[in-house]
């Protein structure tokens, strides 16, 4: 009974999937061809490297200065930078003293309360304060955006499936689009084509042009270069201890290899005298 039963399940498994088989042939055969959609046109990242790539990679610390300057005259007037305090900057380089003066020239200040009266109000950051929020909140974002909510940029790097070569891209591809473009992918009012984006059209305008900021070190500002510098910063504001973790995955596997020849030594030394 019990091998009649069994025989009746497998039976039944059998001809569930052997009719699911046969409808999907005859959908896959039947199916009208669909018409193009966004992704025909998506572009996937460009290939592009920076200094803290690979097992040996490391930050180069001017780009990351460079690359905050460029957030900060640039970026911050949309975007957030709340997962890393004023201070964090003096990992890339920045002296206590410079610290000091970015956070209390921060344009947006720190929210508080008054000790005396109990009421809310602000004050101008300080190294222990994270960056501050641009917007108190979604809604304000969306209100001051066309409804579209500017993201936090601290772990954007982490947060995207191409990662930092996905978010250098975005900000290097804004170009007009092709002529064969269908009408429903071309950008509306308000929004902008831009190929590296999944569906074509992006809220955010063209953040860099020629000559936006003037570096220190003189480098030239070209759109590559503030993109390739403003995306390293944001690699480290995603991943600050990352040469730290490096350096440890070394230091450990270095370990394992003298652990491993020391064993196999102590082993042959164990049981040089036995006969096999």
């Amino acid at each position: 009974m019990v091998r009649v039963i069994g025989f009746l399940v497998g039976l039944g498994f059998v001809v569930v999937l052997g009719y699911s088989l046969i409808v999907g042939a005859i959908a896959y055969f039947t199916e009208e061809e669909s018409g193009p959609t966004s992704y025909d046109y998506h572009l996937y990242a460009q290939d592009v490297s920076f200094p803290s790539d690979g097992p040996l990679g490391r930050f180069d610390r001017q780009q990351l200065q460079r690359g905050f300057q460029v957030f900060r005259e640039v970026c911050a007037a949309c975007h957030s930078l709340e997962y890393v305090a004023f201070r964090n900057l003096t990992e890339i380089g920045f002296t206590e003293a410079e610290v000091d003066a970015i956070a209390d020239q921060w344009p947006i200040q720190v929210p508080t309360v008054d000790e005396n009266t109990g009421e809310e109000t602000t004050r101008n950051a300080v190294p222990a304060d994270n960056f501050p929020r641009v917007y108190a909140n979604e809604v304000a974002g969306r209100a001051a955006n066309n409804n579209a909510y500017p993201p936090d940029l601290s772990l954007m790097t982490k947060a995207r499936g191409e990662g930092a070569a996905y978010l250098y891209s975005l900000l290097v591809g804004y170009q007009d689009p092709p002529a064969d473009l269908p009408e429903e992918f071309l950008p509306t009012t308000g929004l902008y084509y831009n190929p590296y984006f999944p569906n074509l059209n992006l809220a955010m305008p063209p953040a860099l042009f020629p000559d936006q900021v003037t570096y220190a070190d003189g480098t030239e500002a070209t759109v590559q270069q503030m993109a390739w510098d403003v995306t390293a910063f944001l690699i480290w504001t995603a991943e600050p201890r990352m040469e730290a973790r490096k350096a440890t995955g070394w230091a450990v596997l270095i370990f394992l290899i003298f652990a491993t020849v020391l064993a196999f030594l102590s082993y042959k030394n164990v049981w040089r005298d036995q006969k096999h």
